[in-house]
């Protein structure tokens, strides 16, 4: 029996989560017909805007994306502390920039003298949008209905876009973010539709290079910080370079289709994960199918099946991927 929503995402096991929505109408939704010949390509812009458009408003960060010609994938850090930290007026500009509000909170943005009574009324409802901007459900409905109303406009019909809600795997440790980030950039090449990662558009990897070669990061996109240390900066516990250069040489392995070990020179990394390269090569490849709900190594997912009282493990766990 699947498990419901609110027991998949708990924030208290950890704040990153891999989320995937796929199309129902398949590849021509946002590829080319096959039958037609109409291209719907320029829908992939659709999405990726939308995407960096909401981490803009929620406290949401985005790891990784790539937006595919049938479905989407996005890695997801929820900051808490930062949501935590907004004033009620903070909370309810950034939702007015997604819905109008209540008359009652647009009176207060815009300085209207307000009873206490409303006031209070307005802070019980800034309380509601705040834990909407932290809701990873919430991010995914304001990403896919936008776009699936355009569609359906765009193709005059009616009906569904997206393929029932969106899966969401939750990444337990640094080795489960990583090789799901790793996956999700690595997405065009392994579907044989670029063949380096700086040349696969719509996706995060794209966008990281872009800015790198100018010399710092994209602000869109949750950064990297470096190696895990004491009182660090928020961000990804990973150095860039580390990153793109693993990201590298894993792509030229999958492009090339050949089996092997990953260049000597991006052994530290996995490593320091205590990740082995083979097993690297396989998840990169196949992290979707060899994984279940919740990915982590055998410490990470024994001790989330304790804090959640689960007697059975979730079914085809990543353990021995990770291991």
């Amino acid at each position: 029996m699947p498990m419901p929503r609110n027991q998949q995402i708990c924030l208290e096991d950890t704040p990153y989560y891999h989320c995937v929505s796929r199309c129902v109408r398949h590849a021509f939704l946002c590829g080319e017909n096959p039958i037609t010949g109409v291209s719907y390509e320029h829908r992939r812009a659709w999405v990726e805007n939308r995407l960096l458009f909401l981490a803009s408003i929620f406290s949401i960060d985005i790891c990784a994306y790539a937006v595919m010609s049938n479905h989407l994938h996005v890695v997801v850090h929820v900051d808490l502390e930062d949501a935590g930290n907004w004033s009620t007026m903070d909370v309810l500009k950034r939702w007015h920039k997604l819905h109008k509000g209540t008359t009652f909170t647009q009176q207060y943005v815009t300085g209207e003298q307000l009873p206490k009574y409303v006031v209070s009324i307005v802070e019980k409802v800034a309380k509601t949008y705040r834990e909407r901007l932290t809701s990873i459900s919430w991010f995914m409905k304001e990403l896919n209905e936008p776009i699936a109303r355009k569609a359906n406009a765009e193709e005059k019909c009616t009906g569904h876009f997206w393929e029932g809600r969106f899966k969401t795997q939750a990444l337990l440790d640094e080795a489960a973010l990583l090789a799901c980030m790793a996956y999700v950039d690595l997405n065009p090449i392994r579907s044989n539709i670029c063949k380096t990662p700086e040349t696969s558009d719509h996706t995060s990897i794209k966008k990281r290079v872009v800015f790198a070669r100018e010399g710092y990061q994209s602000k869109m996109l949750h950064p990297f910080v470096g190696n895990p240390k004491k009182d660090m900066s928020k961000g990804l516990p990973f150095r860039l370079q580390d990153y793109l250069e693993l990201v590298d040489a894993t792509g030229r392995i999958i492009r090339t289709d050949k089996s092997g070990s990953i260049d000597v020179s991006l052994l530290p990394i996995l490593q320091r994960l205590n990740i082995s390269t083979d097993n690297w090569l396989a998840i990169a490849k196949e992290f979707e199918g060899k994984t279940g709900r919740v990915v982590g190594k055998e410490m990470s997912i024994h001790s989330y099946c304790e804090s959640h009282h689960m007697h059975r493990r979730p079914s085809r766990n990543s353990t021995k991927l990770l291991a």
